[in-house]
């Protein structure tokens, strides 16, 4: 019997830490659902990115917050983490990377979709 209770137990605890290797989760918003990082915050996408490549830097940076992986953080599924110029570590969503817009205040914020034509709210 202790064995039957302990099985999901332990399946609850690995599935937990398969989840924790991407801090991301979906939040419902004006502009529909969009996936969300730390603090609730919506991530985006930039279109002058290519797979596995951030073009955004400097100014950009600035204003566009790379989602910094944590040194330890390991990828997972659709979830990669890229190298920037400076060694810093970022995540991406299939292969892109991603961005918090520095003018988004809380969770469900999606004021970044579409500026300039080149940047997009990221989904699930």
């Amino acid at each position: 019997m202790k064995g039957l209770i302990l099985v999901p137990i332990l399946l609850a605890s690995m599935t937990g830490i398969v989840f924790a290797a991407t801090p991301f989760k979906v939040v419902k918003t004006e502009k529909g659902v969009v996936l969300s990082g730390e603090k609730g915050r919506t991530l985006y996408t930039f279109k002058k990115d290519e797979a596995g490549t951030s073009n955004c830097y400097d100014e950009c940076a600035q204003n566009w917050l790379p989602a910094i992986a944590a040194a330890s953080a390991k990828g997972h599924g659709a979830y990669s983490i890229l190298t920037r110029k400076d060694g810093t570590k970022q995540w991406a969503k299939d292969g892109k990377p991603l961005y918090y817009w520095s003018k988004d205040a809380k969770q469900g914020d999606v004021t970044g979709d579409g500026v300039g034509g080149v940047w997009d709210a990221a989904k699930p």
